[in-house]
C-alpha cells in the first residue's frame, strides 16, 4: 500500500443483503444476466470517505482527519467487499487526509493493500462533471475501478450515472443520502474509461456502515 501523500501549503433496521442486491451474479437490476448480455466490461465502485472529526482543530478542510466512528466504518465496509469477493484492479483518490485515512483502513480490512491507489488532487471537493472527466483520464486499462473522494460530487455522480427507472430502490436510497464509508458499485457496458458518460451505469451493490452494524446509525449518515 503506497504511503499517504502529504499536502503542501495546501433510518433503517440491520436488514442483511437488502441493501447490496445482485442480479445473476453481476447482471443489471432489469434480471438479464450478464453472460446473456455477454457485454460487462468494466465495473466502477464509488467509496466515501469515512466519517470524520468536526471536533479536530486544524487550520484547512483538507487536513481534517476521521474519528474512532469512520475508523469503523471502514474497516466493516472493507471486510463486506472482502467478503463479496468483488474485484478492484485500481484505486483512484482524492489526498485529502480523511480520504487517505479511510484507505489506510479499508484497503487492508478489504485485501486491497497492495494496490497503489493514484492520488488525485482534482477529485478534492469536485464536482460530478469533474470527477468523470477524471475517471475518463486515469482510468487507464483497469476493469474494475474504484473511486474514493467527498459529497456533494460522489452521490451526484451516480445519480448522474444511473438513469432514473421506476422502482429503482439502490438509486433512491443513493438519493436518499450517499452516508460517510458508503459504498455503491456500478457496472457497465464501454470498453474503454474514455466513453463514460452520463446514463450508462447500472447498480449492482449499495452498502452503508448501519447496515452491518446498527450501532453506527444515524451518527454515520452526517459527514
Amino acid at each position: 500500500m503506497s504511503p499517504r501523500p502529504t499536502s503542501k501549503g495546501e433510518k433503517a433496521p440491520f436488514q442483511p443483503f437488502h441493501r447490496h442486491k445482485f442480479a445473476a451474479q453481476g447482471g443489471s437490476n432489469d434480471g438479464t444476466s450478464a453472460n446473456a448480455r455477454g457485454k460487462i466490461l468494466k465495473t466502477l465502485t464509488i467509496l466515501r470517505h469515512a466519517k470524520s472529526g468536526w471536533d479536530v482543530q486544524v487550520e484547512r478542510d483538507f487536513d481534517r482527519p476521521i474519528n474512532k466512528r469512520g475508523q469503523r466504518g471502514a474497516e466493516i465496509i472493507g471486510q463486506w467487499l472482502k467478503r463479496q469477493k468483488l474485484p478492484i484492479d485500481r484505486i483512484i483518490a482524492s489526498p485529502a487526509v480523511r480520504v487517505t485515512e479511510t484507505l489506510d483502513i479499508f484497503q487492508p480490512a478489504a485485501d486491497l493493500d497492495t494496490i497503489e491507489p493514484h492520488w488525485d488532487r482534482r477529485i478534492y471537493l469536485a464536482s460530478a462533471a469533474t470527477l468523470i472527466d477524471v475517471i475518463r483520464d486515469t482510468g487507464r486499462d483497469a476493469e474494475h475501478l474504484l473511486i474514493s473522494g467527498h459529497n456533494p460530487g460522489l452521490e451526484d455522480l451516480i445519480l448522474m450515472l444511473v438513469p432514473e427507472t421506476s422502482g429503482d430502490e439502490l438509486r433512491g436510497e443513493v438519493e436518499e443520502k450517499l452516508p460517510t464509508s458508503a459504498l455503491a458499485r456500478l457496472e457497465l457496458d464501454i470498453a474503454d474509461w474514455h466513453d463514460l458518460d452520463t446514463g450508462l451505469a447500472r447498480f449492482t451493490a449499495f452498502i452503508r456502515p448501519r447496515d452491518l452494524d446498527p450501532t453506527l446509525a444515524p451518527a454515520m449518515d452526517h459527514d
